[in-house]
């Protein structure tokens, strides 16, 4: 007997007037299989300078796209803003337009694999991540919490890791509960080669506290970076803080599409050094992910 098809309710699934899914404001026919995300939209425009054609430009509030052809690849160009939350939007949408016949508001027969890799600046914890390393994102450490609102994320999560992060951590139930997300492993051999740090990184839910940063409010946890830096599993170390790696490379398993992160060092917090003319070198990394892609 076959399987009745899931119709998405228009509430659940919000379709724009122009056919358009919500936030994105992109249509099914605009994204292409290759997908680079960045958080700045104006960074949208630095990558797209690299395009040899372009398509579409649609732009609404954070979420800036640019789609065309870079050396023959059809590639889009999303901006995604700041935090775990936004990723939560942007993979979702992405996803809907390849996955989701948006006349009948069900899932199409075969599955559409989108190819996704966020090019980020973060702020490295480590003596060998100096400002200006890339660091590609084996595993992510989920600070934010969005992963535990779906079903299925202990199947794509490193659960051994999650328990050894809170021992270590002697984490509090009071922050909620940490996940570790994984990145497609193909695609970080893919990208990261031979030339960028390949560690764990940290998403938090915030640029400040969360990160370790104290201005006027105290932290419930001052040695949390401390403890953080010495955290080592399976031979490797926690090397970056930023903000989306995990939620994207756990919806994207989930999802069933390729994903990772792959950051320029812009700060160093052991160093206590920040970069913040960072946006003339980090076209060096966008040109490198646009290669190997």
């Amino acid at each position: 007997m076959a399987h009745e098809k899931k119709t998405f309710a228009p509430s659940e699934l919000i379709i724009n007037e122009d056919g358009s899914c919500f936030h994105l404001h992109l249509k099914p026919e605009q994204l292409a299989d290759r997908v680079i995300l960045v958080g700045d939209p104006a960074r949208v425009n630095t990558v797209a300078a690299h395009f040899d054609t372009r398509e579409c430009e649609v732009q609404s509030r954070e979420f800036h796209t640019i789609t065309g052809t870079y050396k023959g690849k059809r590639i889009t160009c999303q901006s995604h803003g700041i935090g775990c939350d936004n990723i939560d939007i942007v993979m979702t949408e992405l996803d809907t337009l390849a996955n989701i016949n948006y006349q009948t508001r069900q899932e199409f027969d075969e599955h559409r694999t989108l190819t996704c890799v966020r090019i980020g600046t973060c702020g490295g914890l480590q003596p060998f991540t100096p400002t200006g390393t890339f660091i590609a994102s084996v595993k992510s450490i989920g600070f934010d919490g969005l992963l535990n609102y779906y079903g299925g994320r202990n199947d794509v999560c490193d659960l051994q890791m999650e328990e050894a992060f809170k021992q270590h951590m002697q984490w509090t139930p009071i922050k909620g509960a940490p996940y570790v997300s994984i990145a497609d492993q193909q695609l970080i051999d893919q990208i990261a080669q031979d030339d960028m740090v390949r560690g764990y990184t940290i998403s938090c839910g915030g640029f400040y506290g969360p990160q370790g940063r104290e201005i006027r409010i105290p932290l419930a946890d001052p040695n949390q970076n401390e403890k953080v830096k010495s955290f080592e599993y399976d031979g490797l170390k926690v090397c970056n803080f930023e903000m989306e790696s995990s939620a994207l490379a756990g919806l994207a398993s989930l999802l069933g599409h390729r994903a990772m992160t792959c950051c320029m060092v812009i700060a160093n917090r052991y160093a206590q050094e920040m970069n913040t003319a960072y946006k003339n070198t980090i076209d060096t990394l966008i040109q490198r992910v646009l290669d190997r892609i």
